[in-house]
């Protein structure tokens, strides 16, 4: 388990480098907003109903993403040097991409 200044380190990393690729992606897509207010990362969606957070959970070293009504736990994974959902192995940009495109039912949606 990474340490508390270690994982702050490193999630912050994660999230920033997130909110880059999500503001990207805005500009193309236009249903979705990020922004980010106290280390916390919202994707807010332009129909109003509804919104995914990204939050990282200190005690347990885990980034937590709340969105389409369930709770995504990523972990710490050293070979991948990323944050990765163990129960599918998928990055955190790239499970973001995955939601993202089920929940607008958009297959173009790119988190580059």
């Amino acid at each position: 388990m990474l340490d508390e200044t270690t994982f702050r380190r490193e999630s912050d990393r994660a999230l920033e480098a997130l909110k880059q690729s999500l503001i990207a992606a805005e500009e193309e897509s236009e249903a979705f907003e990020a922004e980010e207010n106290n280390g916390v990362l919202n994707i807010l969606f332009e129909d109003g109903t509804s919104k995914f957070v990204l939050t990282p959970n200190t005690p347990v070293r885990q980034l937590w993403i709340s969105a389409t009504s369930t709770s995504f736990k990523l972990e710490w994974s050293e070979s991948a040097s990323a944050f990765v959902l163990p129960k599918t192995g998928e990055d955190l940009k790239t499970l973001t991409q995955r939601l993202l495109r089920e929940h607008l039912n958009d297959a173009t949606i790119t988190l580059a």
